[in-house]
């Protein structure tokens, strides 16, 4: 683990909802949604929400990749997330 990667905050399912939460992404996220709960992206929204990443915690994903569409649910969101940010 490199020093900038200490430096940066975890990516957390809490993280991933308080990011979704953001108008720009879910106009309405319910605050009691299911950390498994279907949910779809919306372009936009998904860049936005890349745009979001990328400035917290330094993550530079492109909207084109495939696994995108494996953005169904805040904890697969997640799980993925910590994945790249950990490698």
């Amino acid at each position: 683990m490199t020093a900038e990667s200490e430096a940066r905050p975890g990516i957390t399912v809490d993280a991933v909802r308080e990011l979704l939460s953001d108008p720009k992404i879910f106009a309405e996220l319910p605050p009691g949604l299911d950390d498994d709960a279907e949910l779809a992206l919306d372009s936009l929204g998904l860049v936005w929400f890349l745009h979001q990443l990328e400035l917290r915690y330094g993550l530079e994903i492109e909207p084109a990749e495939a696994f995108l569409a494996e953005f169904t649910s805040i904890r697969r969101i997640t799980d993925y997330l910590v994945d790249v940010h950990e490698s």
